[in-house]
């Protein structure tokens, strides 16, 4: 048999190195979807880590041609449900099983 060491000290720095490095989470984003913010804010707002809700207030599909394409080639979600429309960034997704 071989020797094995393991260095558990220097694993727990590099534990701790890394989770300071990346946050935890995101935040729950709400607004209003009239056309009246700029997509590109609602694409870094989610691919920033952010979940959106938003309030639909015209036809969904005219306002959210300007950031859907880029939120979904990214790895994101996006469902339109009761009036709302939820965006979710890479790795959250949205389960609409109960629906």
């Amino acid at each position: 048999m071989t020797d094995f060491s393991l260095d558990l000290g220097a694993v727990e720095d590099q534990i701790e190195e890394d989770d300071e490095d990346e946050p935890i989470g995101g935040e729950v984003v709400l607004g209003v979807l009239d056309g009246t913010t700029d997509p590109e804010e609602w694409s870094r707002t989610v691919l920033a880590g952010n979940v959106l809700v938003l309030a639909v207030e015209g036809d969904i599909n005219e306002l959210a041609a300007g950031f859907a394409r880029g939120v979904r080639d990214g790895g994101g979600e996006l469902v339109h449900f009761r009036g709302f429309l939820i965006v979710s960034p890479p790795g959250v997704s949205i389960d609409t099983d109960r629906l």
